[in-house]
């Protein structure tokens, strides 16, 4: 159900495979192919050092650059948080595989030697990245189900009950629709 969804605070990725209080929302379950291109999307767990040492390998950055920089590079479909990547750049800087200097009020981060050994050893992390990163046909997808979205808020807040039975009747319609075409022969 769309009811607390808002488009333009929420992406189309965050809206289908976020976490809510433990639990994690499966739109379009039972379609297999949404599943498996949605588990590929996520970052495995561990992988954002290597994906930043492998960033900051390019050239020197600061933490907010590299946010932008993945997003850039991912077309927003894996915007990594600032509570992820700061802590990950303190870790590594701790380890000894990136060097923060500040610069101009920022701390710009550097790779070391041993980072770039630890890059080497585990390959490219953008590689495998960039062969998930989403087409652009998903997120005219995504865009446009959170179109669909905010215009069911609407009627929804509206309160009129004739409207709301048509809408419902409507989305039920599509997504029978929507199976008939997942059933079709490829």
């Amino acid at each position: 159900m769309f009811l607390g969804f808002h488009p333009h605070r929420h992406g189309f990725h965050h809206w289908f495979a976020s976490e809510h209080h433990g639990h994690r929302h499966h739109r379009f379950a039972g379609s297999g192919r949404w599943e498996q291109w949605k588990d590929k999307q996520r970052t495995p767990r561990g992988d954002i050092k290597y994906i930043l040492l492998a960033v900051i390998a390019e050239r020197s950055r600061h933490g907010y650059e590299l946010i932008k920089e993945l997003e850039s590079r991912f077309g927003s479909c894996w915007k990594p948080s600032p509570g992820s990547v700061y802590p990950n750049l303190q870790l590594l800087e701790e380890g000894g595989y990136l060097i923060g200097e500040h610069v101009d009020g920022k701390k710009v981060y550097s790779i070391t030697d041993s980072g770039r050994e630890l890059l080497a050893e585990r390959g490219n992390p953008l590689d495998s990245m960039e062969q998930r990163s989403k087409p652009q046909e998903w997120m005219d997808l995504g865009n446009a189900v959170a179109d669909l979205g905010a215009a069911v808020m609407q009627v929804a807040r509206s309160g009129n009950s004739e409207k709301m039975s048509r809408v419902k009747e409507m989305i039920n319609r599509t997504k029978r629709e929507i199976y008939g075409i997942l059933a079709e022969e490829e």
